[in-house]
């Protein structure tokens, strides 16, 4: 069975069962032996000889639904047609469908949509590019650029496979901040072809979101576009979620009494995310960052095959600590981890510094068990949604593309992703801010709002805004 079945859900069984050889009765019975609660049964197809039926069962987990189907499988008379759980039906037909702004009635509105009406308007894009940005979608459109090689953490699975991510983050676009989305995966995992494809697509578009990519061709694949295209290139994986953590960190640091500027912070997972949240805090104005990888704490005076670390090693680690993270983390006020699970151990989190801050990542294991570091941890925030201060890109992207859209940016600057940090922390009000709610719920309908006006601000602020709208700031803007 493909996919995985959450707790407390339920999956359908499509049977193929031969009346001379299996009652339902043996079916039923079986289902239930392994532990299935069958709440429908319905009729599918039928014939003198067999039966097609979708059985509805109740199952605890995943373990459960294997044993079902092995059950089944054994009976003679009973083929297994498919398996499915409400996650995959959701994703039956995909996720997103494209519909008109307007409905054709008549001749007059097909002559003005289409032939021959709409030669004017393609002559006055000819003429004048630009017009493109409000006399096409590319006002209102994001691409989902992926490869499918560093899909959440299942690894290198392609671009098919890849697709449902895609799909949901154009869902997510649409639903948070009407933004239009369309993803598209692409065939191939050449950081040339790529550039040239994205390059090629990049007139339809008012932005490109890039997704799943491997590191470290994701580094150059970003640079490049953002140096040859003249829209905004976002690589959310980097990005969302260092501007999503940076805003966990201000107000933890608030919480817990301390400037974050002067923190100890200790990176592990020096990768895409690592390298990206380690630029935001240094931005921010932290200067102790120490990023801590399979090697050991990187560190000048050391020759990597990692060009990126070289950099790394040049610009964090100023006392030059050297070792594993056991040796690192000592006296350090805050953990963020974007590496693996089980890599932070409680002896660790214990020789921190007094009310120490711990970000663990990882998904859907994190580095350490909340459970495990709640007694020495003062801060905890983890990826995951069944704990508290969930660190979700989902806080991020949709606000900073809807600012950037309505402004038209050509580029999104680190000034503007400072400003979305700073505006998704102040989300959450002084009287509301505690140990267990540091940054707010992705379904906060303030946070895109505020997102895309401190956007729209630091773009200005910059100088890569192009278009004046009744958003345009004022020089009294909060957001700096």
């Amino acid at each position: 069975m493909a996919g995985g079945v959450g707790v407390g859900t339920s999956i359908i069984l499509r049977l193929d069962m031969q009346k001379e050889l299996v009652t339902f009765g043996q079916i039923a019975t079986a289902i239930g032996d392994a532990g299935g609660d069958i709440v429908a049964v319905d009729v599918t197809r039928a014939s003198k000889n067999s039966t097609i039926r979708d059985i509805t069962v109740n199952v605890s987990d995943q373990h459960q639904a294997d044993s079902i189907v092995v059950s089944l499988g054994s009976l003679a008379g009973v083929k297994v047609i498919n398996v499915s759980d409400q996650t995959f039906l959701l994703h039956l037909g995909g996720k997103i469908e494209v519909t008109p702004k307007i409905p054709i009635k008549n001749r007059d509105d097909l002559s003005r949509v289409y032939t021959p009406g709409v030669a004017r308007v393609c002559m006055a894009i000819h003429e004048d590019t630009s017009k493109a940005h409000s006399l096409t979608i590319k006002r209102n459109t994001v691409a989902v650029v992926s490869d499918g090689s560093a899909v959440l953490g299942l690894g290198n699975i392609g671009p098919e496979a890849a697709m449902p991510v895609m799909e949901g983050k154009a869902m997510l676009f649409k639903q948070m901040a009407g933004v239009d989305a369309f993803p598209i995966c692409l065939d191939t995992q050449d950081t040339e072809e790529i550039i040239r494809t994205i390059k090629a697509i990049a007139p339809t578009f008012g932005g490109i979101n890039l997704e799943d990519i491997s590191s470290p061709r994701c580094f150059e694949i970003e640079d490049r576009l953002i140096e040859e295209l003249d829209i905004p290139v976002f690589h959310d994986d980097q990005h969302g979620t260092a501007v999503v953590i940076l805003a966990g960190l201000l107000n933890a640091a608030k919480v817990v009494g301390k400037s974050l500027e002067n923190c100890k912070v200790v990176v592990t997972g020096i990768g895409a995310a690592g390298i990206a949240c380690t630029k935001m805090l240094l931005a921010a104005g932290v200067t102790n960052v120490i990023g801590v990888d399979r090697e050991g704490a990187i560190a000048r005076g050391v020759t990597y095959t990692n060009p990126v670390w070289n950099w790394y090693a040049e610009n964090t680690n100023p006392l030059v600590l050297k070792g594993s993270l056991s040796d690192v983390i000592k006296d350090a006020d805050i953990f963020i981890g974007l590496s693996g699970p089980g890599v932070l151990k409680v002896k660790d989190v214990q020789s921190m510094a007094g009310d120490p801050i711990v970000f663990a990542m990882a998904n859907p294991s994190p580095e350490i068990a909340p459970e495990e570091a709640e007694p020495y941890v003062r801060v905890m925030a983890t990826g995951r949604s069944d704990y508290p201060n969930q660190i979700n890109n989902v806080l991020c992207f949709p606000g900073i593309f809807r600012g950037v859209l309505d402004c038209r940016a050509a580029k999104i600057t680190q000034e503007m992703k400072l400003a979305a940090a700073k505006a998704i922390a102040s989300v959450v009000s002084e009287d509301e801010l505690n140990e267990y709610y540091i940054i707010p719920s992705v379904f906060n309908q303030a946070v895109v709002e505020k997102v895309s006006e401190a956007v729209i601000a630091a773009a200005f602020e910059s100088g890569v805004a192009r278009r004046k709208s009744q958003r345009e700031p004022s020089k009294e803007h909060d957001y700096k």
